[in-house]
């Protein structure tokens, strides 16, 4: 392993790491940039697996004993560009009438899940409660 696999795996970890934490955030916007890091973290990933810098993609006139560059990678950081393209305009769009609508970015809580979350966390308690009592309490004794 070389230096510049070493830092470019670092990197990666690096965007992979912040990309999560802005995905994280309340904020319509920091989820967007998140997207947008995490889609340049796996262009940077799958560019690092096609070979060494500088390889020739096809064999070229060096000879057979040269180290060729796999083309698929490229093909798929390529196909992995459009796609985070396109979910980034769909994103900035969502971002964009949230913003018309309410007046700011962040994501509300959702009262009828926090309801809902309530109402079984409660049914567990009881549960464990009953389960800690005797078992002719249990039958109503």
């Amino acid at each position: 392993m070389t230096t510049l696999d070493l830092v470019m795996a670092t990197v990666v970890g690096g965007l992979y790491a912040t990309g999560f934490f802005l995905l994280l955030d309340r904020s319509l916007m920091r989820i967007l940039l998140g997207v947008i890091v995490l889609g340049h973290a796996a262009n940077l990933l799958l560019m690092l697996t096609g070979g060494a810098p500088a390889s020739p993609p096809v064999a070229g006139s060096e000879g057979p004993d040269e180290r060729l560059a796999d083309p698929l990678p490229q093909a798929m950081a390529l196909t992995a560009i459009v796609i985070t393209f396109g979910i980034t305009t769909l994103l900035l769009a969502m971002v964009h009438r949230a913003w018309q609508l309410d007046g700011h970015d962040e994501v509300r809580d959702d009262v009828e899940d926090r309801r809902i979350g309530t109402v079984h966390d409660r049914a567990e308690e009881r549960a464990a409660a009953e389960s800690d009592l005797p078992a002719d309490r249990r039958e109503g004794r």
